[in-house]
């Protein structure tokens, strides 16, 4: 899966990781997707959390070694 833009999180403790998707996400249209990597375990329920919270769509999760793959669409 492509996304419109790549969030680069790698190596960021929490809240890193959210503060950058936040930030991210603002700068998208609604209906975009949102691809981030992060090497934050703690990424996968903080990201999905604040999808939720949000109202965003996450739309699939992988891992790629100690890399967390998320594509999130904006609402």
């Amino acid at each position: 899966m492509n996304g419109h833009k790549v969030l680069d999180a790698k190596g960021l403790a929490c809240p890193m990781p959210i503060v950058k998707t936040k930030k991210a996400m603002n700068e998208l249209e609604s209906g975009q997707i949102l691809e981030i990597h992060s090497t934050d375990k703690g990424a996968k329920a903080d990201l999905t959390a604040w999808t939720k919270s949000g109202g965003h769509e996450l739309l699939q999760t992988a891992e790629e070694g100690d890399v967390l793959k998320f594509w999130i669409k904006k609402a």
